[in-house]
């Protein structure tokens, strides 16, 4: 049995026990299912909720440029689409307006995950947000008329984004601390994989319904929302609370069924006792969640204020370098080169399929050749991608105003493929690197006592930017031209050396590994990344060893003997429970992976 953290704990955590409601127990459900099916339903839930973030990517490329949406319902919106003319000034600010809207939500969303989602819990934070990604689109799908309507479908896409914003926020935590330390790496790129996934589903809904006349064209891919946001809430309802959330909150008890379910074993038996141990010696090491927002802004050996900053870099630059510019509008971005309604529509959706598919390799790459060289692979491939769709499209308008002609010659057009095959390359490019890796290193590059808050500054980030860049790629393309992919090409090759002078690598490495090697780094005067391409893997000993003297975790003697965490448990082969650690010592009983 796990040892008391003191009599007086002890005492307290039973009377909490004893008069837990009903209301709370439901945290420990798993709808009866044990080991690897309650493992899989959890990963299905994680996924389904990310996969509605890229449905919602792909789906307003189609429905913004549609002419039942713009012409026919919503009038003020896009005037010269149907006239086959550039649209105007206004009409592309409205385009931008129109879809950004919905990154403004989420924003806000995450940032009330910040705000209280360590007191509320994973579980219902999920379940909330799906409630309100279900009131929001019932509002923006039964819009109608041109004034009032396109208010209230706005209305509709901010408050879906709140309940977005939540989820986003919410489910890689909820996933990472269920999922077993040895899948958690593959398993949150997971999420971004789908997220490739729903934007391609989005784009082929949309191109079928393109043939439709009828409001439909753009309401029942809008209803659609509702359907993935209610597959996770109703299987929210039954699947467990994060079993490390109810340890930081002194719920113990609750927790044990989950870890026996998990891993299909007893309640008694050793892993579970171990994992919980382990849990409540890193619940006292943070400070039980309760965390000041000033830690983050601390320096030192600790790090805090430049590893949040490195996180939230990752999802700064993941959308300047282009991507949502590219995934939002592709549609629209293939009209610009005079390809065609049809063939738009067309090119969008095998644009979307090359997401899905490029994903893929990403699952190999992850851990083959780490995080660092696959930030630079997919810097370098992006901006040298968006350089060839720039150099085609100049050569295209170059030749253009030689004539003095707007029509286009067979050459050009031609030529104009090429800015199509630059498209693609950076979608490629982007899935296989830099669609997942913002969501994995934010949480492994921050310290457990700043986990948390840190990676939804990193989420927060992600959506005021995505704002940034949706709202003025339709403006930036209709009046730059190319300028607007030499920018992003650009941006792209200025994250190069920021990667490589400031993102350490992280593969392999134990959440307190990543922690030394920051304060080895303060304490020599070197760049993190330096410190981590020489310092050789540790074991638990020489972690712990290490720890003390560059005086982190001072007090570990203290926390395992308070959470029966001690020398022999680390004897017997247990690992901390972090990324990239090595896996779970396990008893005979327990059942594969």
């Amino acid at each position: 049995m796990v040892r008391e953290r003191s009599g007086t704990m002890l005492s307290r955590m039973s009377d909490k026990v004893a008069v837990v409601m009903p209301t709370d127990m439901k945290r420990s459900s798993t709808m009866g299912l044990t080991g690897r099916p309650l493992r899989w339903l959890i990963s299905f839930a994680a996924t389904v909720g990310f996969s509605l973030f890229g449905y919602d990517q792909g789906l307003m490329s189609g429905i913004v440029s549609g002419k039942q949406f713009c012409q026919k319902e919503f009038k003020i919106l896009c005037k010269n689409l149907l006239d086959n003319d550039d649209t105007t000034h206004d009409d592309d600010v409205r385009q931008g307006a129109v879809t950004a809207c919905y990154e403004i939500g989420c924003f806000f969303g995450a940032l009330f995950v910040l705000g209280v989602g360590e007191r509320w819990g994973r579980k219902p934070l999920i379940m909330t947000g799906c409630f309100i990604i279900i009131i929001g689109t019932a509002i923006s799908a039964t819009a109608f008329g041109d004034k009032w309507g396109l208010g209230q479908f706005v209305i509709g896409r901010v408050i879906t984004g709140i309940g977005n914003g939540m989820n986003t926020a919410t489910i890689p935590v909820w996933q990472s601390e269920i999922a077993r330390p040895e899948l958690r790496g593959r398993l949150v790129q997971l999420e971004g994989s789908v997220v490739g996934v729903g934007t391609m589903i989005a784009y082929w809904l949309d191109y079928g319904l393109s043939f439709v006349d009828s409001s439909i064209q753009w309401r029942l891919p809008v209803a659609m929302q509702i359907v993935f946001a209610l597959i996770v809430f109703l299987l929210m309802i039954g699947l467990p609370e994060s079993p490390r959330w109810l340890v930081n909150h002194e719920r113990e008890e609750e927790a044990r069924p989950i870890y026996a379910a998990l891993e299909d074993v007893p309640l008694t038996d050793e892993i579970v006792e171990t994992r919980l141990a382990h849990a409540i010696n890193d619940s006292k090491r943070s400070g039980g969640g309760r965390m000041r927002f000033s830690e983050l802004m601390t320096h030192g050996k600790t790090a805090h204020f430049s590893r949040m900053l490195i996180g939230a870099s990752t999802q700064f630059f993941q959308q300047f370098t282009g991507c949502n510019a590219a995934i939002y509008y592709s549609t629209i971005l293939f009209k610009k080169m005079d390809l065609g309604d049809v063939m738009s529509l067309t090119m969008g959706g095998i644009f979307a399929s090359i997401y899905a598919g490029m994903t893929l390799p990403a699952f190999y790459l992850i851990e083959k050749w780490g995080r660092r060289p696959l930030f630079l692979f997919g810097a370098i491939g992006q901006g040298c991608s968006f350089i060839i769709t720039m150099g085609c499209l100049a050569a295209v308008r170059t030749s253009q105003l030689k004539r003095a002609h707007a029509d286009l010659t067979h050459h050009e057009k031609q030529v104009t493929k090429g800015a199509a095959v630059g498209l693609y390359l950076f979608i490629s490019f982007f899935a296989m690197s830099i669609l997942g890796l913002p969501w994995i290193y934010p949480p492994e590059i921050n310290p457990l006592r700043t986990r948390t808050a840190a990676t939804a500054v990193s989420t927060c980030t992600n959506w005021l930017s995505n704002f940034a860049v949706v709202m003025f790629t339709p403006v930036f393309v209709g009046n730059a031209g190319w300028g607007a992919y030499l920018f992003f090409a650009l941006i792209n090759f200025i994250w190069v050396p920021v990667i490589f002078l400031y993102y350490p690598e992280t593969a392999g490495r134990s959440l307190e590994e990543i922690d030394i090697i920051f304060a080895r780094a303060n304490e020599e005067n070197k760049m993190p990344w330096r410190v981590a391409a020489v310092m050789p893997k540790m074991d638990n000993d020489e972690v712990h060893a290490e720890a003390r003297r560059l005086g982190l975790h001072l007090d570990d003697e203290l926390l395992d003997e308070e959470s029966g965490f001690d020398s022999n448990d680390k004897a017997a082969g247990y690992e901390s429970d972090t990324p990239g650690e090595t896996p779970l010592a396990r008893s005979p009983s327990a059942t594969s992976a």
